[in-house]
């Protein structure tokens, strides 16, 4: 398990507090407390990873914290040890203030254990009141039924609550301090590929790189690549890559050897964005140093449209690839490369890669197909959960090849983790894609689009982060499922906006209100031409993490009783989504009050 960025891992610190009356009540309700600390932490490491597959580490006080004092070296610990989120745990009163955390820059939570003996509910209320005070938003967890004080399970609701606080208070560390690459500007007039710095520095606390697309040509031409990397790629591609139906008109077509051309520069092309996010050491052994360090970028984006692509061979295999969870050097952790480099779709991206662990879908929120409107189109009704309409989501060919469903998890379609990923399954989605000769309409500098189909049900999360004038970012979410339709259904669709693209059906979950009372209502909802798809239904967690970076949502369909955002969040007033909107405002993005 690698970590290809410069860096350690955040890690988890956990903080048992207590009650510091000595003589008699702190020396009573030593182990109980520490046993909550271990217990969360035992959850916490058994069941989170990082992307890259590492472990989650969690680092314990080496004393429970009883005042001021300890509060001090619990924080010092931490400081040293690279935590990078804070959950306080105690089965008792404790002094509040005294003894809270008020690193300004971590997420942190609270759990109070729901027991009689002693008043771990009236402390957690006290502690939350004051984080409140202090303007230090803080997520609560209590547990719904009382707990005997011997008890040291943890129960189902809070095992649930402290998890997911856990992966959206990660993901919110491991943005921080890394980088955002723009491999050139503005594509097409997209405003999402407008890569606002302010954003990215005061909302995720990422730099925001910036290379014109001419790097590529440099490096290519003068060889600042490695090249027995190249030569393997190469060869894979050419055994793994079937080229599709060139579509173009006859007498356009591309020769032969231009083609050949292109199959080589596009590889070259994926090492050396590769090299771009991450660096290279292999290009210091060979006299490039500069070059070999890389940008340290958790994320990415490629303009492509039009500079590039209208002499150059497009970027849809270097994104596909980039964003797959395998190539050349085997089965690995997928990257995160924003088509068009729409910033906003890639943060989208980067939200689910970092709360899933898995490859990210990017298409073009295209198309909402009515039930009417495909009877008439191909004489069939929509059946199952399609039965109510669908969405097209389809893009140019740079989709993750993870997105042909081709991946099974409980004897079901999946996208997994890639420490999950089979050999037999990687190869399957590669023999399920074929790579035709991209429209030379779109593309004048020719290339190759990927072609499939999403080929499974699953449950999936369509995200988008957009940003409004007056506002800030502000964040949609969608979950529903992808659904296969018949094959002569699909055939008769997917040719009226382009054949040799990729394909994934998306039939959102709707609860009969606002945005999602139907389909045609999500599709008119969606803030943008792009949107991220996510593996599983992860609204809830999404949510978490964007309260923690203070971006209000928008429009979702989770359930109520999922929704888990600070505790202060209620004080907004009763309405879920309009407190959110007011609390993000009032405290305003984390890293921005540090400038």
């Amino acid at each position: 398990m690698i970590n290809r960025l410069i860096g350690e891992m955040p890690k988890i610190g956990i903080r048992p507090v207590i009650d510091g009356r000595l003589q008699g009540v702190r020396e009573s309700l030593e182990i109980q407390t520490m046993n909550m600390a271990r217990a969360a932490a035992q959850l916490i490491t058994e069941n989170l990873r990082f992307p890259n597959g590492q472990k989650v580490e969690c680092v314990i006080a080496d004393r429970t914290i009883g005042g001021v004092a300890e509060a001090a070296m619990c924080a010092d610990k931490f400081s040293r040890a690279g935590v990078g989120v804070s959950l306080t745990v105690t089965p008792c009163w404790c002094y509040g203030t005294e003894v809270m955390d008020t690193d300004p820059l971590i997420p942190k939570a609270v759990w109070g254990f729901n027991g009689t003996e002693r008043p771990g509910a009236v402390y957690l209320a006290a502690a939350l009141a004051g984080y409140a005070q202090k303007g230090l938003p803080a997520f609560g967890i209590y547990g719904h039924d009382v707990q005997d004080s011997t008890d040291t399970t943890i129960p189902e609701d809070v095992k649930a609550k402290v998890l997911q606080f856990a992966k959206a208070g990660l993901a919110v560390a491991q943005m921080r301090n890394k980088s955002y690459l723009s491999i050139g500007g503005m594509s097409m007039g997209i405003a999402g590929s407008y890569v606002d710095q302010e954003f990215f520095l005061d909302y995720l606390g990422m730099r925001t790189e910036v290379v014109d697309m001419s790097e590529i040509i440099r490096r290519a031409e003068r060889g600042i690549y490695d090249h027995v990397e190249y030569e393997k790629a190469l060869a894979w591609v050419k055994k793994n890559c079937k080229e599709g139906a060139d579509l173009n008109d006859p007498d356009k077509q591309l020769s032969p050897e231009r083609k050949t051309w292109e199959w080589e520069m596009v590889v070259k092309m994926t090492l050396i964005a590769r090299d771009l996010m991450i660096g290279n050491p292999r290009l210091a052994e060979a006299g490039f140093g500069e070059e070999a360090l890389g940008h340290n970028a958790i994320a990415g984006g490629f303009q492509g449209q039009r500079q590039w692509t209208d002499h150059f061979p497009n970027g849809d295999f270097m994104e596909a690839i980039l964003n797959s969870s395998f190539d050349w050097n085997g089965i690995r952790e997928a990257f995160v490369v924003a088509t068009e480099n729409d910033s906003l779709n890639g943060v989208a991206m980067l939200f689910g890669h970092l709360l899933t662990n898995t490859a990210q879908i990017f298409s073009d929120v295209r198309t909402y197909w009515s039930p009417e409107a495909v009877e008439r189109v191909t004489g069939k009704k929509l059946t199952g959960k399609a039965a109510d309409g669908i969405i097209h989501l389809i893009n140019s060919g740079s989709t993750t090849l993870d997105a042909t469903a081709k991946q099974q998890k409980d004897g079901q379609p999946a996208m997994k983790p890639f420490w999950e990923i089979s050999e037999a399954e990687a190869q399957a989605c590669l023999d399920a894609t074929d790579w035709p000769a991209a429209s030379l309409g779109y593309f004048r500098g020719g290339g190759f689009s990927s072609h499939f189909k999403t080929d499974g049900e699953m449950p999936v999360t369509m995200s988008r982060v957009n940003l409004i004038k007056g506002i800030g970012p502000v964040l949609q979410i969608a979950e529903g499922w992808t659904v296969q339709l018949p094959e002569e259904v699909h055939a008769t669709l997917d040719v009226r906006t382009d054949p040799t693209w990729p394909t994934t059906w998306f039939a959102p979950r709707l609860t009969g209100k606002g945005a999602f009372a139907d389909v045609y209502n999500v599709m008119a909802n969606w803030g943008a031409n792009h949107g991220a798809i996510s593996f599983g239904h992860i609204g809830a967690d999404l949510i978490s993490l964007a309260a923690m970076l203070r971006i209000p949502v928008c429009m979702h369909n989770v359930e109520d009783e999922k929704i888990f955002r600070p505790a202060v969040w209620n004080a907004f007033g009763m309405d879920k989504e309009g407190s959110d909107y007011r609390a993000c405002d009032t405290y305003g993005p984390v890293y921005g009050k540090t400038r």
